[in-house]
């Protein structure tokens, strides 16, 4: 009888620590920011995490990593955006899906969804030699094999996210006023309303600029972290003006605080490994070549 009552008061224990960003963090709830999901969620400490810092000097050259094959992402959509309460997921149709590249297998898309900063501040959750976008958006894939995503994490390969930064642009990016303006109507967590007239293509940078990415071997970025996902960041980035950037700091999370940086902080790399698609280590082994070519010629003069 006991063993049942402490079990009891543990699974509400568990069930209770809502999970939040360290922003959201506040005296009056029981929220559990990222310094502390590890203790709710043991994945969450573990070795392969994401995000992580890329840094471009210490990326390796992988000429197997071919264009990424996009099909269905023409398809104009209609679905559902919502405010979950952590961010904004748009549900995606299985019918995008994601091959070549080195992937080693098919992927279907389920959802994205996007973390940001403060009033179209640095917001990304992957950073660059340290730099951190105004914004980053993931699209959540899961091997055709599977169902759902909950089943697609039990594989250590089982995850395909595409990472995509966004930088601030002079002008709207009109193929995003579709989003932009339905944040007005999901202002408040756990509400949605249909989207219609947008493909991903259309959310993403034309396809003859996504030849240069990263990859590496990582995690979801928030609760439960499940290591099971292969990440491809790209380096071409989507523009959106300040005004369109800070729109989603206007919304609110769960526990009725501003969604503002909505990002988990890097974490440990711990040895492993990240490689570019081969052309980017190309052009700066080559420039580094010729600067030297110059210097000494320069030298010798």
């Amino acid at each position: 009888m006991y063993l049942f009552i402490a079990l009891t008061i543990l699974c509400k224990v568990a069930a209770g620590a809502e999970w939040c960003y360290q922003s959201q963090v506040t005296c009056d709830n029981n929220c559990k920011g990222p310094d502390e999901w590890k203790n709710v969620f043991s994945e969450c400490g573990n070795k392969k995490q994401s995000p992580i810092n890329i840094v471009t000097k210490q990326v390796l050259a992988d000429h197997r990593l071919t264009p990424v094959q996009f099909t269905g992402y023409q398809k104009t959509l209609r679905s559902v955006i919502k405010n979950n309460g952590h961010s904004v997921q748009i549900n995606l149709p299985d019918s995008a899906v994601i091959n070549g590249a080195n992937l080693g297998a098919s992927y279907k898309a389920q959802q994205c969804h996007l973390h940001w900063g403060t009033s179209g501040g640095p917001g990304s959750e992957h950073t660059i030699d340290g730099e951190q976008y105004p914004m980053e958006l993931h699209i959540v894939h899961i091997k055709e094999n599977y169902n759902s995503l909950e089943e697609a994490v039990g594989d250590p390969l089982g995850v395909a996210v595409l990472g995509f930064f966004y930088e601030e642009s002079r002008s709207d990016n009109e193929k995003y006023q579709p989003i932009i303006n339905s944040l007005n109507n999901i202002t408040l967590p756990d509400t949605n309303v249909t989207l219609e007239g947008l493909s991903l293509e259309m959310l993403i940078p034309s396809f003859d600029t996504l030849g240069e990415y990263f990859r590496y071997q990582g995690s979801l970025t928030t609760p439960g972290c499940f290591e099971a996902v292969v990440w491809t960041i790209f380096q071409q980035t989507i523009p959106l003006s300040k005004q369109q950037l800070s729109a989603f700091s206007h919304l609110q999370s769960h526990n009725e605080t501003a969604m503002i940086n909505t990002h988990r902080p890097v974490q440990p790399r711990y040895g492993r490994e990240v490689y570019h698609s081969g052309s980017y280590v190309f052009c700066v082994s080559t420039a580094l070549l010729v600067s030297s070519v110059f210097s000494f010629l320069w030298f010798d003069f």
